[in-house]
């Protein structure tokens, strides 16, 4: 789960480095800050995925590879008050 989370993160921040929300997280690495969420399955992950598109909200879907299964996604760093209704079904990975 780390390791899928960290692939779609760094791959969301790269895809989206000119985005100015991105470049100012960057700008201050101790103050970085994440919140890891699940969802039940992949179908629920998929719905996630196609709200934040719906919303246009920058995010990077991993793919697992050989197997071609969505595993994980990652948004852009963005206010919780702008992704609305995108993930009001995940819960907090414990």
């Amino acid at each position: 789960i780390v390791s899928q989370g960290s692939h779609a993160a760094v791959a969301a921040i790269h895809k989206f480095r000119e985005d100015e929300r991105v470049k100012a997280y960057l700008s201050d690495v101790d103050g970085m800050h994440k919140v890891v969420l699940e969802t039940k399955n992949e179908a629920s992950l998929l719905k996630v995925a196609d709200s934040l598109k719906q919303q246009d909200i920058p995010y990077y879907l991993w793919v697992e590879q050989p197997e071609n299964t969505p595993t994980c996604l990652a948004t852009i760093p963005v206010m919780r008050s702008d992704l609305g209704d995108a993930l009001k079904k995940c819960s907090l990975l414990r």
